[in-house]
């Protein structure tokens, strides 16, 4: 029932994604859930974490074969055995979760920053992948709330206007995309992380850019699967946290 339903929601048929996502339930559980553990990643610490929350099902944003298959030893026979023994189910989503236009790290981030008119924007593969609205403020306060909203203070390429205008919201790893992001009529540019080279690229383009941490922007969305699951099912859920720091 679980499963059917976060299918359903977050459509996964319909969503592309990278093959090494693998969307959906990588790892099948003991059938019956009554508690629920959601992270970002799904890497053999979080694993122990929920065997030890006494977890039925975990939902994840980056999934078990995220860098593709590997041979089953070390720690990824650790993990695999771990789960198994325990019964506990893996859940992934990736893309689908980014830009669901409720549950989405993208539309949750906009709402918590209290955006103006929010709407898609950014052609990715036949979707618009992140959120932009506007903030009727400076960059200086937009920086402030950001920091408040994620529990770090983001890293901040102040290459444009010091009013933030039209922010668009990219959870995850698309500061390689400031070019693109410029051309949708952006003003300031909030995401996880990008390389070196975007800082200067973007001052180029008199672009703000806020960098607010890979992790730290990818942790609303299953966050907010749990609550639904929660009030769907009546499941016990918590959020398990393992920042990378990055």
């Amino acid at each position: 029932e679980i499963v059917g339903h976060l299918d359903a929601e977050l459509r996964l048929s319909e969503i592309p994604d990278y093959p090494g996502a693998l969307n959906g339930l990588q790892m099948e559980g003991g059938g019956e859930v009554r508690r629920v553990a959601a992270a970002v990643d799904a890497s053999l610490p979080v694993v122990r974490q929920a065997v030890a929350a006494g977890a039925d099902l975990l939902i994840v944003h980056h999934g078990m074969f995220w860098s593709g298959a590997k041979a089953v030893t070390g720690a990824t026979y650790e993990k695999f055995k771990l789960a198994i023994d325990a019964g506990l189910g893996i859940y992934s989503v990736h893309i689908p979760l980014d830009v669901h236009p409720v549950l989405g790290n993208n539309a949750r981030l906009a709402a918590e920053l209290g955006l103006e008119n929010p709407e898609p924007f950014f052609e990715w593969k036949g979707i618009l992948l992140g959120i932009r609205g506007r903030h009727a403020g400076s960059l200086e306060g937009l920086t402030k709330r950001v920091g408040e909203v994620l529990g770090s203070d983001p890293h901040v390429c102040a290459g444009g206007a010091e009013d933030a205008g039209l922010v668009g919201v990219i959870s995850g790893g698309c500061g390689a995309e400031v070019e693109a992001i410029k051309g949708c009529g952006v003003d300031t540019f909030l995401t996880g992380e990008g390389p070196h080279w975007s800082f200067t690229a973007a001052e180029e383009l008199e672009l703000n850019v806020l960098y607010g941490g890979h992790y730290a922007t990818e942790t609303f969305g299953v966050k907010a699967l749990g609550e639904m699951l929660a009030e769907k099912f009546g499941v016990e859920w918590e959020f398990l946290d393992h920042p990378t720091g990055m």
